[in-house]
């Protein structure tokens, strides 16, 4: 395959950006994208030209490291992670516009490499899980009713890519937060910080930056797991218990 891309190329946040044109060929269909990527850097850094910096880790669609928008859809237009996503998804002659996640509380580090630490504030803002000290407890020692272990094993899934901070319009990371809050809240273990999580994680992501929700669903379209858009109203329910709990 021979293709045309256009990736944005940024030096920092505070730089300038802008879309950069690469013509590479030789591109086997059976390549994962970022393998596409890594075969674009070795031509760069032959003819002596800076990579393109790019983030990955496990390349197996578990750690959620490769964010990337392609051709204006985040993580590409197959439902699954870019590394996931293999050249096959294209066409011969194609050209591929590749950008960073676009959002104002995921400020740009270089290139197509932005910084999701806001993320990890939110999830600390969640606090610790109350646990009796001594030996572990047993395994059956604390029921959970079949329907709640589904419910939280669902969200717990999220691997806090940030795909759904990227499709959505607004920049909203409610889909997120309400996966974190939700597959704790609804376990009995998570049960003593309840009420103080979801005001503590909502307020976080709030100060963050992270932009309004308004339930266009292109959140859940985009999550490479599956999280479902109803996370979100149960999240805002747990949300209203504890704030008018908070008032008594």
């Amino acid at each position: 395959m021979k293709l045309t891309l256009r990736v944005w190329r940024q030096k920092n946040a505070d730089a300038p950006g802008a879309m950069s044109t690469y013509e590479v060929d030789g591109i086997s269909q059976d390549m994962s994208f970022l393998e596409m990527l890594d075969t674009l850097n070795e031509e760069l850094i032959l003819a002596g030209d800076d990579p393109v910096a790019f983030d990955h880790d496990c390349r197996e669609g578990i750690c959620g490291a490769c964010s990337l928008v392609i051709n204006g859809d985040a993580h590409g237009p197959e439902r699954t992670t870019t590394c996931q996503l293999h050249m096959r998804s294209f066409e011969d002659g194609d050209t591929i516009d590749v950008e960073p996640w676009r959002a104002s509380a995921f400020p740009v580090v270089k290139d197509l490499v932005v910084d999701r630490s806001a993320f990890d504030r939110i999830i600390q803002a969640g606090g610790y899980i109350s646990v009796p000290t001594g030996a572990a407890p047993e395994a059956h020692a604390t029921p959970v009713p079949k329907p709640d272990a589904d419910f939280a094993f669902e969200h717990a899934e999220c691997i806090g890519c940030g795909a759904c901070v990227a499709a959505c319009p607004n920049g909203s990371a409610m889909l997120f937060t309400s996966a974190k809050i939700n597959h704790l809240n609804v376990l009995p273990q998570g049960a003593p910080e309840r009420e103080t999580r979801v005001l503590d994680m909502v307020a976080q992501m709030d100060d963050e930056g992270f932009g309004g929700c308004t339930l266009t669903g292109e959140c859940a379209t985009a999550c490479p797991k599956g999280i479902p858009l109803p996370s979100i109203a149960a999240m805002n329910k747990e949300w209203l218990r504890a704030t008018r709990r908070a008032r008594r």
